[in-house]
């Protein structure tokens, strides 16, 4: 029985030649990075358009406490009110704020659905800042947060608060800044967040505290010293108190009745004027922003 045997090798010919492929991958810089933020930006709005249902959902909690504990209450506050003021229009600057509370903190929340199905990944070794992205995220989530609030803005004749356009524009700045600050708060925080229902269960532990604590629900003035101190610290208090000034000087009440429900906000007696308290807000925003890139540039 032949046994096979194995057969040499033929001899090389000569040199093996290997085509060379060239990649072209775009460097970094200020205009790519740019395009990045614009391109994250674009992306929040066009998740939330398709989103309805979260839009829809996300007014609920607002109109809520607006027009059903805002109307259930008059009755019982109605005696401690000033004339020409109900309790809507005193609970309408919170309610503002409150509808922007909750949409910009989800939508930085989304950062961690994108870590959970590997897209962060992918915009992460994208050759851009870690920056950029964290600016799209915040600025597209201040954008879909303002937005939210605005249809708050439009029901404010039905709050006992007139369309005067002043009004209106200085109300739409301070929900932007707002916006940015709770956005950058929530990407600050979701940076090293691996599982959305951790990060829904540690907002959640915050929302509410945040926003009974910034006097949105009642004056400032006249708080018992372990409350008054909570108050002064809670980020949200030097946000809320501009928009009740900005929402009363507008409207036709006594001095007396402005200085009862709209004290401001006072540190040992003195009164933080209303562009101190919007300094605070922005310099806190723009501080979490820049620990939230920080954080993503130790990110994977």
């Amino acid at each position: 029985m032949a046994v096979p045997t194995k057969q040499a090798a033929a001899p090389s010919a000569g040199p093996v030649l290997t085509e060379t492929i060239r990649v072209a991958v775009p460097g970094r810089g200020i205009r790519q990075d740019l395009r990045a933020i614009g391109i994250v930006w674009r992306r929040e709005l066009i998740r939330f358009g398709r989103d309805r249902l979260r839009a829809v959902t996300s007014l609920i909690q607002p109109v809520l406490f607006l027009f059903v504990l805002g109307t259930g209450l008059s009755a019982l506050a109605g005696r401690g009110m000033p004339a020409g003021v109900n309790l809507r229009t005193f609970l309408y600057p919170g309610v503002l704020a409150m509808s922007v509370l909750f949409t910009a903190l989800f939508s930085a929340g989304s950062i961690v659905w994108d870590r959970e199905f590997g897209f962060l990944r992918e915009m992460l070794v994208a050759p851009v800042s870690r920056g950029a992205i964290v600016l799209g995220k915040c600025l597209g989530g201040t954008t879909v947060a303002t937005l939210q609030g605005i249809v708050i803005l439009l029901l404010a004749g039905l709050a006992g608060v007139p369309y005067s356009p002043v009004l209106i524009f200085t109300l739409i700045g301070e929900l932007l800044l707002l916006g940015f600050t709770l956005t950058a708060f929530g990407v600050m925080v979701a940076a090293r967040i691996t599982q959305f229902q951790a990060f829904m269960a540690l907002t959640q532990m915050l929302v509410m505290p945040l926003f009974f604590l910034s006097g949105a629900l009642y004056p400032l003035n006249g708080l018992p010293a372990w409350l008054t101190v909570l108050t002064r610290i809670d980020p949200l208090t030097y946000i809320v108190d501009p928009m009740r000034s900005a929402v009363f000087s507008h409207l036709n009440i006594t001095p007396a009745a402005l200085r009862f429900m709209s004290p401001g906000v006072t540190w040992a007696g003195w009164t933080v004027p209303i562009g101190l308290s919007l300094g605070i807000v922005a310099v806190m925003g723009t501080a979490m922003a820049a620990i939230a890139i920080a954080e993503f540039r130790k990110t994977e």
